[in-house]
C-alpha cells in the first residue's frame, strides 16, 4: 500500500536547511565598531568645567551690577539704578529703527552708521597697510626708510588727526573715515612687517635655490607664515577703529553712536548714555570675537594643509 504525503505550497517553496529534528539558527553579529563602542564606557558629564565656564562671568556681571546699584543709592548724583536703566533699554530697543528726522533716529540707525564708517575706514587701512607691511618687512631699505616715520606718527592721538581731515576733506563723514584710516593702519603695518621679518631664513634660502619668483615667494612662503601676525594686526586695528569712531562722532555730529551719546548728554538723559556705553561694549566684543574665530579658522586650515 502506497501512502501519499502532501506538503503545503509554502513548504514546497522553502528548501529545508537542516535535518529533521534540528533547528537552524542564523547568528547576526554586530560590526566590530559597534562592539567597541558598546564596550567603551561613557565619560561622566563635566560639571566642573561647566561651572568654570558659566559661574565666573556671571559673578563678574553680578559684581558690576551690585557696585552700580550701590553707587546709584549711596550718592547724591543723578546716576540711574540698574532697574531704571533696564526699563529704558526695553523702551529703546522696542523700536530701534524709527526715523523722525536727522537729529532724532533710533539707536539701530546710529549703530549702523557707525559700523559703516568703521568698515570704510578699516577697509582702506587694510588695503594699504597690509601690502605696505609686506614691503617694509621684505626689503631692508624700505624698513630703514619708514621705521622712523611710523615711530613718529603712531603715538599721535586719534583726535589730533580729525582737524586735518576736516581741513582737507571739508566734511564730517570723510574726516571721521580719515581718522579711522590713519589710526587703524599702524597695527596692520607693524604686525605684518614683523611677521615677514620673522620668517625663517632657511625658507628664503630654499626659495633662492629654486629660483622662485617674487610672487611665488610672497604667496607660497611669506603669506602662510605671516598670516597669524597679520590677523593679530587686523584684530588690534578693528578695536582701535571702533574706539576712534565714537570720539570722532562726538565732535563731528551727524548720525552715529558717538553723536547719540553727546546728544543725550545735552538732553541730560543719563540712562540713554549708560545704555549707549553697554551697546558700544557689546558691539566691540562681537567684532573682536568674530575676528578671533576667523583667525582660528585660517590658522586651522594652514596647520591642516
Amino acid at each position: 500500500m502506497v501512502s501519499a504525503v502532501f506538503h503545503s505550497p509554502l513548504e514546497s517553496r522553502v528548501a529545508p536547511t537542516a535535518p529533521t529534528g534540528e533547528v537552524n539558527t542564523t547568528e547576526i553579529k554586530a560590526p566590530k565598531s559597534l562592539e567597541r563602542l558598546a564596550k567603551t564606557p561613557h565619560p561622566p558629564f563635566d560639571w566642573r568645567g561647566l561651572w568654570l565656564a558659566v559661574l565666573p562671568p556671571l559673578l563678574g556681571i553680578g559684581l558690576l551690577i551690585g557696585v552700580w546699584a550701590l553707587v546709584s543709592i549711596s550718592t547724591a548724583s543723578s546716576i540711574p539704578s540698574p532697574t531704571e536703566t533696564f526699563k529704558q533699554a526695553v523702551i529703546i530697543f522696542s523700536d530701534p529703527f524709527y526715523d523722525n528726522g536727522p537729529n532724532d533716529q533710533g539707536v539701530g540707525w546710529n549703530i549702523a552708521m557707525s559700523l559703516q564708517r568703521v568698515a570704510i575706514g578699516f577697509g582702506l587701512a587694510a588695503a594699504v597697510g597690509i601690502p605696505a607691511g609686506f614691503m617694509i618687512g621684505r626689503f631692508e631699505f624700505l624698513s630703514r626708510m619708514f621705521n622712523p616715520l611710523i615711530s613718529l606718527l603712531r603715538p599721535v592721538s586719534p583726535l589730533a588727526w580729525l582737524p586735518i581731515g576736516l581741513l582737507v576733506f571739508k566734511g564730517a563723514d570723510p574726516a571721521a573715515i580719515w581718522t579711522i584710516f590713519i589710526c587703524s593702519i599702524w597695527p596692520m603695518i607693524i604686525n605684518t612687517a614683523v611677521g615677514v621679518q620673522r620668517v625663517p631664513q632657511d625658507y628664503m634660502n630654499v626659495a633662492r635655490v629654486l629660483n622662485l619668483s617674487e610672487w611665488k615667494i610672497v604667496t607660497k612662503i611669506l603669506f602662510p607664515s605671516v598670516l597669524p601676525y597679520m590677523l593679530t594686526g587686523v584684530r588690534l586695528a578693528v578695536g582701535t577703529a571702533w574706539l576712534v569712531i565714537v570720539a570722532a562722532e562726538m565732535l563731528t555730529g551727524g548720525v552715529g553712536i558717538g553723536f547719540w551719546i553727546w546728544d543725550e548728554w545735552n538732553n541730560l538723559n543719563v540712562k540713554n548714555i549708560i545704555i549707549a556705553i553697554f551697546v558700544i561694549g557689546i558691539v566691540g566684543l562681537i567684532l573682536e570675537y568674530a575676528l578671533i574665530k576667523i583667525a582660528s579658522a585660517f590658522t586651522f586650515e594652514e596647520v591642516k594643509s
